[in-house]
């Protein structure tokens, strides 16, 4: 069945982040010019972007790199990208609407998925100054977006649905991914998880699965049924943590974590490295700390005598590269990788979706996408709150 081509009207509906602030920093319009592909790039028709925390830390300005007081955007390249007016929004799924020069008219009506790096250099295996779709560029909260052509990955796959795909976005999936591959995760290798209820977490237990390796999942309790569905072997719970060493332990039958997968920090990171070096003489390899996240706290007190005696190894993660998202696009479009959707909301109703994201309860799981009005009934409305 041919894909149908989208109609490019002249302006369009998005959601635009006019400062440093709260949600009513977004605004919602209705009267935005609909942008030109470039050459080399496409024009996407936006049928659902996923939501990420970084929409909201970089709204915040809470990426601090020089003190903790700092207000800043993501800014590793050297001068913030973030200008303002903005349109969020890194995980887009949708279909090619119009092409640029040099890109083959055929793909009009092509349904992917983005690879969200701005990459500053066309090297493959390495990305040392990330930047994002939605941050250093306008994303996905939107009617159209423009991307590039080599990063929108065509995925045909009939039984997933766009907010699917979208939920299965290369921020959450590739930031797993470059936290496996950059501690060298291997078969077999016990794996502590922690956030493991968020899109990042569940994509490390999917994908640590996928290679070998076994997922110990940190969670809340009346997440367990679900994470073990997903593929943990054990979810310890994220409280008392006077005692939460021993209960991972316990799942382990006292053997040692080989590695931690951090997205929490804070007070736990001490407690994680605890489970890594109980029986040094027990391990086959280096105790690995990989961090993308900082959920619990920004902060986290850490004797470095316990670091270097021990030798841990800690490696900090932000994106990928060009590499691992296109092994993450071919497990998707084989199957090996499943979406973990929790609901849909409206763009026009992006405020609530904020708010619930962070005051979300203890029935959360995986990815909430935002799916532009027009396109709500077809792509929405199935996977609406009151039906998730």
């Amino acid at each position: 069945m041919a894909e149908a081509v989208p109609q490019v009207p002249k302006t369009m509906s998005a959601m635009l982040l006019t400062g440093h602030g709260d949600v009513d920093k977004l605004q919602y319009r209705q009267d935005v010019i609909t942008p030109k592909p470039g050459a080399g790039q496409v024009l996407v028709q936006v049928t659902a972007t996923a939501k990420n925390n970084t929409d909201r830390k970089a709204r915040e300005g809470l990426y601090p790199t020089k003190g903790k007081e700092e207000v800043t955007s993501f800014a590793m390249g050297g001068s913030p990208t973030l200008t303002f007016p903005r349109i969020q929004g890194a995980d887009i799924a949708g279909r090619v609407a119009a092409v640029g020069e040099g890109v083959d008219a055929s793909r009009i009506g092509e349904r992917g998925l983005l690879d969200f790096n701005i990459y500053a250099d066309e090297r493959r295996d390495i990305n040392l100054t990330p930047d994002y779709y939605g941050h250093g560029a306008d994303g996905g909260y939107a009617d159209f977006v423009v991307v590039p052509a080599d990063q929108f990955h065509h995925v045909p796959n009939p039984e997933l649905h766009d907010a699917e795909l979208a939920a299965m976005g290369m921020c959450s999936y590739q930031t797993a991914y470059h936290m496996m591959t950059s501690a060298n995760i291997g078969a077999g290798e016990r794996v502590l998880v922690t956030g493991a209820s968020g899109g990042v977490g569940t994509a490390l237990i999917q994908l640590c699965r996928i290679v070998g390796a076994i997922p110990y999942a940190v969670s809340q309790p009346d997440k367990a049924d679900a994470l073990l569905a997903l593929g943990a072997e054990a979810v310890i719970d994220r409280g008392d943590l006077s005692t939460f060493v021993e209960r991972v332990l316990a799942t382990t039958d006292g053997k040692p974590i080989d590695a931690v997968m951090d997205l929490v920090g804070g007070q736990m990171t001490d407690l994680f490295i605890d489970t890594m070096i109980v029986d040094m003489q027990g391990r086959s390899s280096y105790p690995r700390l990989s961090i993308a996240g900082a959920s619990g706290g920004n902060i986290s007190e850490i004797m470095w005598t316990r670091v270097y005696l021990y030798q841990v190894q800690i490696f900090g993660v932000s994106h990928g590269t060009r590499e691992e998202a296109e092994q993450l696009i071919e497990w998707i479009r084989s199957g090996a990788l499943k979406p973990v959707l929790h609901a849909a909301f409206k763009l026009s109703d992006l405020h609530n979706a904020e708010r619930y994201f962070v005051n979300r309860g203890s029935n959360y799981l995986g990815k909430i996408v935002i799916v532009p009005d027009a396109q709500w009934e077809t792509h929405g409305a199935p996977f609406a709150l009151t039906s998730a």
